[in-house]
């Protein structure tokens, strides 16, 4: 792996840009998918000749990430050169080139393990693809900014080390996502972590409480007084702030926690709108749920979002 030019790493002011290729086989949908997971606005294979009207088109809001390879339909050197230079001359663009390369025998392996076809040579042997290819991509190869060899890589270590190039901050490689909801409905899907609240002093048989929820000021109150709360609260938020960087060396895009009440209408939203806080308090991108308020909010009927806690 090596930095092809003095361009490589953070990107100045600008839309950011980056350029993804590289020889079929070396991991180049691995590295957009990569880029997706991180924010980008991910497109893959876009032709060539489409490219001025994508950038004529309105700014975007987050950075994109443009697959390009031998397979696209007006592909060639010269029109990826000049879509090269175009970019890197273009106000309001800062561009980077990544290039995923690899020797060819462990291309000729790869494809003889997944038994696809080389774009470049679908009738014959992989070998002779896999030839063209690199006699192709040579002018392009010399043109990089960031250059990754993913000879020796495993999936896992290729998309390491496209989040260590491309991350600003370890905490944009990760969306976490909180979640309330009431066991009377069942758990969510696809919740990584899962708490229950329904041992915390219960704001359900507080007539005044009753018709509130765990954002209001006054419910959250009530439920903190509970002697357990403090302890509890502290060490869901430990184990979350430990185990968010494991996730992250792990390759994870995403991270759920849920907190789960009887009607997911009280403590379990309190519990929940305290730790979207804490951790967005630490720099995490954050996302927040409740399910059973949201059921209301769409018009659900009363007994069928709240059996009160």
């Amino acid at each position: 792996m090596e930095d092809g030019t003095d361009r490589g790493g953070k990107a100045e002011a600008g839309q950011r840009f980056v350029l993804v290729t590289g020889p079929s086989g070396a991991g180049r949908s691995t590295a957009i998918n990569t880029l997706e997971d991180m924010g980008f606005e991910a497109i893959d294979n876009l032709p060539l000749t489409l490219l001025p009207r994508l950038l004529d088109g309105p700014p975007l809001d987050r950075p994109m990430a443009l697959g390009i390879d031998a397979r696209n339909r007006d592909f060639s050197t010269t029109a990826l050169i000049e879509a090269i230079d175009h970019l890197a001359v273009r106000d309001g663009i800062q561009a980077q080139v990544l290039y995923l390369d690899c020797r060819d025998d462990v291309l000729l392996r790869r494809f003889s393990e997944t038994r696809r076809r080389h774009p470049l040579a679908p009738a014959e042997d992989p070998g002779q693809g896999i030839q063209r290819e690199t006699d192709l991509l040579v002018p392009i190869r010399a043109r990089v900014d960031i250059l990754i060899d993913t000879s020796e890589m495993t999936p896992h270590e290729l998309r390491a080390e496209v989040e260590r190039w491309f991350a600003n901050d370890a905490r944009e490689r990760l969306a976490v996502s909180v979640h309330s909801f009431s066991y009377k409905r069942g758990a969510p899907r696809g919740i990584d972590m899962i708490f229950d609240c329904r041992f915390l002093r219960n704001p359900y048989w507080e007539p005044s409480l009753r018709a509130m929820d765990g954002r209001d000021r006054e419910v959250a109150e009530y439920v903190a007084q509970d002697t357990r709360f403090d302890l509890f609260f502290d060490k869901v938020a430990d184990l979350s702030q430990m185990l968010l960087p494991a996730y992250i060396d792990e390759g994870k895009a995403h991270l759920s926690i849920g907190f789960g009440c009887t009607g997911g209408q009280h403590r379990s939203v309190t519990v929940a709108q305290k730790l979207a806080a804490t951790l967005t308090q630490s720099g995490w991108a954050v996302s927040l749920r409740h399910r059973e308020l949201e059921r209301k909010a769409m018009g659900a009927s009363p007994s069928e979002v709240r059996k009160r806690d």
